[in-house]
């Protein structure tokens, strides 16, 4: 599927200890039914084998490239270092233990086309950290704007496809707050909606050992990214009360899917 007129997709991965995940997720990128993109692994000063993997995967596709930290930064800085080095127009997130289904890129390529779409995000499915499929999905609206962005982040951070030239002009280097929806929020509030694809595109791998993965400093971070893109306390305090309400119905969903 390379006849499609689109030009080339900038694939940013940071990777810190991601040893068990990072295979999945880029051979998830390489799979791809749209073969026209590069793959940025950065890494983060990874003390695991996690470089090894990339390069061995590396060595048998020249559409990965690698860097590495020279010290350990965090996510957001690492992220930018594949972002000054992309040489797509469009600009693909995905994490180092999340992967996409193989028509990922294909199917919101299309439908940008159909709607003229700065970003393409889409719904999720779910695997625990072993990698098993749960049976929840997280279903997402066809338009998204600023104030129903602010009640709750459906924007998941890999299921991203959006113009380079305005995930860098909002690109955000902070990782005291949410700094992918602190870029989701700053676009829509200069009045850009951003558009979902309902279908689960992407597998988001539960039990992150990332800093969002406390519940408690995840809600702090949450607060502060409000707080970034200048509600005051009254304003950020309304939302919370949305982050959190909408929080509970989902992780309820999650803990019936790992019953299950």
């Amino acid at each position: 599927m390379d006849n499609i007129g689109f030009g080339l997709i900038s694939v940013i991965m940071a990777a810190y200890n991601a040893e068990k995940t990072v295979r999945q997720a880029v051979l998830s990128a390489l799979g791809q039914t749209y073969r026209n993109l590069e793959i940025l692994v950065v890494d983060d000063c990874s003390t695991d084998s996690t470089v090894d993997i990339v390069k061995k995967l590396a060595g048998k596709d020249r559409r990965i490239r690698l860097f590495r930290n020279r010290e350990n930064k965090g996510v957001s800085y690492a992220r930018r270092h594949a972002l000054e080095n992309a040489a797509g127009s469009w600009v693909a997130i995905l994490d180092s233990d999340d992967a996409w289904m193989p028509e990922k890129l294909e199917k919101q390529i299309r439908f940008q086309k159909e709607q003229d779409a700065a970003l393409v995000f889409t719904g999720s499915a779910f695997m625990d950290a072993t990698g098993r499929r749960l049976k929840w999905e997280l279903h997402v609206p066809e338009k998204l704007g600023y104030r129903k962005l602010l009640k709750q982040n459906l924007v998941s951070n890999s299921s991203v496809l959006v113009k380079k030239s305005l995930y860098e002009t909002f690109y955000v280097r902070d990782d005291r707050l949410h700094e992918d929806f602190a870029i989701w929020l700053a676009l829509t509030k200069t009045g850009i909606s951003v558009y979902g694809i309902d279908e689960p595109l992407l597998i988001y791998r539960l039990g992150k050992s990332s800093k969002s993965g406390n519940k408690l400093y995840a809600a702090k971070m949450n607060w502060n990214t409000y707080r970034y893109v200048g509600l005051d306390v009254f304003q950020a305090g309304y939302y919370m009360a949305w982050y959190m309400v909408n929080g509970i119905f989902k992780y309820r969903h999650l803990r019936e899917a790992f019953r299950q």
